[in-house]
């Protein structure tokens, strides 16, 4: 596909085109990072990027960029198209969309599916081979479930869901619409519900169900617990990456982006637009603000409130965790200085 073509595509994209230089009007026939690409490839610069280096030795033949004369200059000297997007990692997203259309699944029951009684299936469904689905289970419209899915009894899945090879979907579990649940998640599995009694430990019976709103997804090996009674609720438009611990009912806003090995604990409420970062821990009954951001290997025990970006173990506000992590470092000499001072007082 030529360049000219591909930017008349992402006119039409929230992107914000302002503007474009065909130069050569190269070929291009897929995406690529800005240092391996090559020349009937494109990638894209961010505003924070300060890759003018590496723009000077990529061999990409076209280039999404933001407002940046220098990087534009660059991109000119080099004989590269290059367009100018008020978001370009957006227009990048776009164009691949259109490089890399994804395949249609076959609309077909596979002879191998296993569909219990007074199923309901949509239509356009696609059922792939030893999927297994319970008794009474709804399946919406354009929904596909790939080779090995098993829907237990009961659930509900909406229209347009994509659940992949070997995900597993629990007892009662309700799907709004355009969910995807990646391969080998696990949605509606028993909440760690344990009594202590003198003979030991003692189960709680797990008879809650999950409900995903629509536009949610659900990464590779994820798992989202129902709880004893009641919900586990999984806001609209959230997205969780793989190897993410959901507990009993937990609830979350719409909008969250949670990332990979957060462990969420139970009865935890987190509200609209919240992002956790890799590693970060939420004790049991936590309330989190909405808009709420926080780094890394962050533990939150209590309440954050809204619009806090927050940092460390125990969680604090992150500008006050970069004063006490410089500070860290000089525990040493401090505490040097301290015992010199005291034994001049004494």
């Amino acid at each position: 596909m030529l360049f000219t073509k591909l930017i008349e595509v992402l006119k039409k994209s929230d992107a914000g085109l302002q503007s474009y230089e065909v130069g050569p009007n190269p070929e291009i026939i897929s995406g690529a990072s800005i240092d391996q690409g090559q020349g009937k490839q494109i990638s894209f610069l961010e505003k924070d990027n300060k890759l003018i280096e590496a723009l000077t030795t990529s061999e990409v033949g076209a280039i999404l960029l933001p407002q940046n004369e220098d990087l534009c200059s660059v991109a000119q000297d080099k004989g590269m198209a290059w367009a100018i997007f008020n978001d370009p990692r957006l227009a990048f997203a776009e164009a691949l969309d259109f490089l890399h259309p994804k395949k249609s699944a076959p609309l077909e029951i596979h002879n191998t599916a296993v569909i219990g009684e007074k199923v309901i299936l949509g239509e356009d469904v696609s059922i792939g081979a030893n999927v297994v689905i319970g008794d009474r289970s709804i399946i919406g419209n354009g929904t596909i479930l790939h080779p090995g899915v098993i829907v237990y009894e009961d659930v509900v899945i909406g229209e347009f869901n994509e659940i992949l090879a070997n995900a597993v979907i629990h007892a009662g579990s309700k799907l709004g619409k355009d969910c995807v649940i990646n391969s080998n998640a696990v949605i509606g599995s028993e909440g760690f519900g344990f009594v202590p009694t003198s003979k030991g430990w003692r189960k709680m019976p797990q008879t809650g169900f999950v409900i995903l709103e629509d536009e949610v997804e659900i990464g590779s090996n994820s798992t989202i617990d129902r709880p004893c009674v009641g919900e586990t609720l999984i806001g609209k438009g959230t997205k969780i990456d793989n190897l993410v611990q959901i507990g009993h009912g937990v609830s979350t806003g719409q909008g969250c982006a949670i990332a990979s090995q957060v462990g969420i604990a139970g009865g935890a409420k987190l509200g609209n637009g919240v992002i956790l970062a890799g590693q970060v821990g939420v004790a049991n009954r936590a309330k989190i603000g909405d808009r709420v951001i926080a780094s890394s290997k962050s533990g939150i025990h209590g309440e954050v409130r809204a619009n806090e970006v927050v940092s460390g173990f125990p969680a604090i506000p992150n500008r006050l965790w970069l004063r006490c992590s410089a500070a860290f470092s000089k525990l040493p000499e401090i505490t040097k200085s301290l015992r010199e001072l005291k034994n001049k007082a004494s």
